[in-house]
């Protein structure tokens, strides 16, 4: 997974958070005794959290790109505001964007990063509303993040969007995941609505979105003698993500054999159409939450 610790630092902002930079990219990095995490200003993406004692729970692929340009693989990107090819640039613009750092707070039983994102010019010439992001990352025995989305709007918007959590996984064919529902949408048979069931193997590639999830989401990890937990709150859907091989050789910031160890269970909610959604009065707010823990097995 993402090694944090040789990177060149830019800034000492306390003993247990500092700046680093990788190739263009700025890193805000925690080290803390309850667990290390780096989250990316670029994107607003967390790239790694490992608790002590585990193995990282986020999947980062070995070939992404940190241009501060091109969205980041791995970690949690955050797709806003829309997911998918509803609009473009695919998943929204939110990712490719240059976050603020606002606040750190520490503590015993962790540090909360605050990063914060407005409308701007530039995102003004692909989305044409006034925005303010707040995003709560706290790092402790589990990983939390809170996107709190906000209209500073004269108008009314809608919006979609996910937290695109990749999960780091032993073998892609030895796990099970409850929790999702039944019904979904999938996206490999032409959005076709099916019914699944109540426990999901895999032994080829998955994009679906499962329409009536249950707020906890548990998957088995028995190469990693784990469990994860992945707690969604603010959501209409989950999105459970697989490329399987073809499509990881397809894919230019993904090695040809990545898809084995990461499979994605995102806090989504999703819209077929720009005007549909979650609708935002002026000065109203919605939030959106993951939270991913680990349990030995």
């Amino acid at each position: 997974m993402m090694e944090l610790h040789n990177l060149p630092v830019v800034a000492n902002l306390s003993d247990n958070v500092t700046i680093v930079e990788k190739e263009k990219i700025k890193i805000v990095r925690v080290v803390h005794k309850k667990a290390t995490a780096g989250i990316s200003l670029f994107g607003g993406h967390v790239l790694s959290y490992q608790p002590a004692g585990q193995p990282d729970l986020l999947w980062m692929s070995d070939a992404s790109l940190f241009d501060g340009e091109k969205s980041i693989r791995g970690g949690i990107p955050v797709c806003w505001p829309w997911f998918g090819g509803i609009g473009s640039p695919n998943h929204g613009f939110a990712r490719i964007q240059e976050w603020q750092l606002v606040e750190h707070r520490e503590s015993e039983a962790g540090v909360v990063v605050s990063l914060g994102l407005k409308s701007s010019e530039a995102t003004r010439h692909i989305w044409p509303y006034e925005f303010h992001l707040l995003l709560h990352i706290a790092i402790g025995d589990e990983l939390r993040l809170s996107l709190e989305i906000t209209n500073t709007d004269e108008k009314v918007w809608n919006f979609s969007g996910a937290l695109h959590s990749y999960l780091n996984i032993g073998d892609i064919e030895k796990i099970s995941t409850t929790g999702m529902g039944k019904e979904y949408i999938d996206k490999l048979q032409n959005n076709q609505v099916c019914q699944g069931g109540e426990t999901l193997t895999l032994t080829q590639g998955i994009d679906r979105i499962y329409t009536s999830p249950d707020e906890r989401i548990i998957m088995q990890d028995p190469t990693l003698n784990r469990a994860l937990t992945v707690d969604n709150t603010g959501h209409n859907s989950a999105v459970l993500w697989n490329p399987w091989d073809e499509l990881s050789k397809a894919m230019s910031d993904m090695t040809d054999d990545a898809y084995q160890t990461m499979f994605c269970i995102e806090s989504a909610i999703f819209s077929p159409c720009l005007s549909a959604g979650i609708t935002l009065q002026p000065g109203d707010s919605h939030t959106l939450t993951t939270t991913i823990a680990a349990q030995n097995i």
